[in-house]
């Protein structure tokens, strides 16, 4: 009989709750701010550690985050739990100063025709303007982290080459950023390829922690979170009720639910430290909220464990 392998895995994982940004972004429905709070209140009390609270983009352009400020000035007061925002440029950064955000993220996407499509510039063009908003960033005190959009592949190139990654990460971290995403917005990545890329650029960059954001497109969000785990990946992105998705994408979906991702982990004993129960409950009410049913399979079918009498 030949001998079994147990799979390499993590025994604990950290997830940022991305739904009040990249959820909510995409959704017709612009929650007030009251109820942003609500929501915040609860994922904090349920264990999460890391929340993406919203962006500081042109409330024009994105009415659904006009409110990101509010909600950093009213948990300015909050310990122990990272709150962080999306950031496009320099102006962004000045908002963030202003509302006492302390942890912003910047976005590139390795693709052009999406970077175009998203920002209005080339890749190169972006890159060229980290250091203004990392400089403003460090001098108030506030942490930056990056992340790289499209990695495993685009609706406008096709396959993305590993060159074209390589250039964005080194392009971080001249200019100090060390802590990095890379975001399937496209939903083209399958888990081969994240095993294989994710286990290169931590040899290759072994100072970068690393996160992963998948959106579920075509149903691999989960077996790439395992192959990104089984990488030696522990940093994760998950979306209440799997809101989200992206404009700019054909027939993009939304991200993976969170209640999806930590009932997985639950049932393979690798620890969240997050209570699904009162996840499950406010992605219920978010998706109440929104008008409309979420990507979202534990709010359909329950947990393994509520069919057990």
């Amino acid at each position: 009989m030949k001998e079994v392998r147990m799979m390499k895995l993590p025994t604990a994982i950290t997830l940022c709750e991305v739904g009040l940004r990249d959820g909510l972004q995409n959704e017709a429905t612009i929650l007030n701010t009251q109820s942003k709070i609500t929501l915040t209140k609860e994922m904090i009390a349920a264990g999460l550690t890391v929340i993406e609270l919203g962006s500081f983009m042109n409330p024009k352009a994105v009415p659904q985050m006009a409110d990101t400020d509010a909600l950093f000035f009213h948990f300015s007061e909050v310990k122990n739990v990272e709150l962080r925002a999306l950031v496009a440029n320099k102006k962004g950064v000045e908002r963030a100063v202003n509302c006492g955000c302390r942890k912003i993220k910047l976005n590139v996407s390795a693709s052009l025709g999406h970077n175009l499509a998203n920002i209005n510039m080339t890749p190169e063009e972006s890159i060229a303007r980290f250091a203004e908003s990392v400089e403003l960033a460090e001098k108030s005190g506030i942490e930056v982290s990056g992340s790289i959009s499209m990695p495993f592949g685009s609706p406008w190139e096709g396959s993305i080459s590993l060159d074209a990654i390589q250039s964005i990460i080194d392009a971080y971290l001249k200019v100090g950023v060390r802590e990095i995403s890379l975001s399937d917005a496209s939903g083209m990545a399958v888990p081969n390829q994240v095993y294989t890329m994710c286990k290169h650029l931590q040899e290759r960059y072994s100072d970068v922690k690393w996160w992963l954001h998948f959106h579920n497109t075509r149903g691999m969000a989960m077996a790439n979170i395992l192959a990104g785990m089984q990488a030696g990946i522990t940093h994760f992105d998950s979306s209440l009720g799997g809101l989200g998705g992206c404009p700019f994408v054909p027939g993009a979906a939304g991200n993976v639910a969170s209640e999806d991702v930590i009932h997985m982990l639950d049932e393979m004993n690798i620890s969240t430290g997050i209570d699904l129960v009162q996840i499950i409950s406010s992605a219920k009410k978010l998706q109440d909220w929104v008008g409309h049913e979420t990507d979202s399979y534990v709010l359909k079918a329950g947990r393994s464990k509520d069919l057990i009498k």
